[in-house]
């Protein structure tokens, strides 16, 4: 089986994961996924390895420093001679600069002065000259980021990962539409699988928090009604 034939294979026995936030769970399991990656070859799956290590939803929390992102970043970028890769990192993490700074301003801090290294890609120092903007003025290129400093002020966390995760599946959406049945495909898919799990995990876990809550108002009620009810 040539290289081509093995593409088709692999990505015509890949469900596809459909509308983002209709769905409960990825198409199929991270296990089978992984099963069906075993056709690609070692370099493939070592760059798809470092891809993924880099964009991970999880490993990109913003608990992790900047700096350890950038870091990664640029290592990976080092290693990958694949242009649709280097895309997909870059992009990644100028989102994830973007969305740093709106959380530096919102504690109060200054711009960034030059020579700091907080930030990755082509707007950090755009983003410092803009800093008093709401969208530092890049609303042209990312036109979700005065949405996302709202949702920041309101301290709407599960608003603006929703946002986020969204803006990423549809940058993916258009950048597979150049690719069916080659590497670039496969690793856009599992990027993809890989938000849908987040999103599936996250709003499971946003229910259960949102539950606690209503348990903790409940109960508080409660014990404010009985209080009153003893009292003379």
């Amino acid at each position: 089986m040539n290289t081509s034939d093995a593409y088709v294979m692999l990505m015509s026995s890949l469900p596809k994961p459909g509308p983002l936030f209709l769905a409960k769970q990825p198409p199929l399991s991270r296990l089978k996924l992984d099963l069906r990656l075993r056709v690609l070859s070692a370099e493939e799956r070592e760059m798809l390895r470092l891809v993924e290590d880099v964009l991970h939803w999880r490993r990109l929390a913003m608990g992790v420093s900047d700096e350890l992102v950038i870091d990664r970043g640029r290592a990976a970028l080092s290693r990958l001679d694949n242009d649709t890769l280097q895309f997909l990192v870059r992009d990644r993490l100028e989102i994830r600069t973007a969305v740093a700074a709106l959380r530096r301003r919102l504690r109060g801090e200054p711009a960034p002065p030059a020579g700091l290294a907080w930030g990755f890609g082509r707007w950090t120092g755009h983003i410092a000259r803009n800093w008093r903007d709401p969208a530092f003025a890049l609303e042209g290129v990312f036109p979700w980021l005065r949405e996302a400093d709202r949702l920041l002020r309101q301290n709407d966390s599960i608003a603006l990962e929703r946002l986020l995760l969204g803006e990423a599946y549809k940058r993916l959406t258009r950048l597979e539409g150049g690719h069916a049945f080659d590497f670039e495909a496969v690793v856009i898919y599992v990027l993809k699988w890989t938000i849908v799990d987040r999103w599936s995990a996250y709003n499971g876990e946003a229910a259960t928090r949102r539950f606690d809550d209503l348990t903790e108002a409940g109960l508080a009620d409660y014990a404010a009604l009985s209080f009153d009810g003893d009292a003379p």
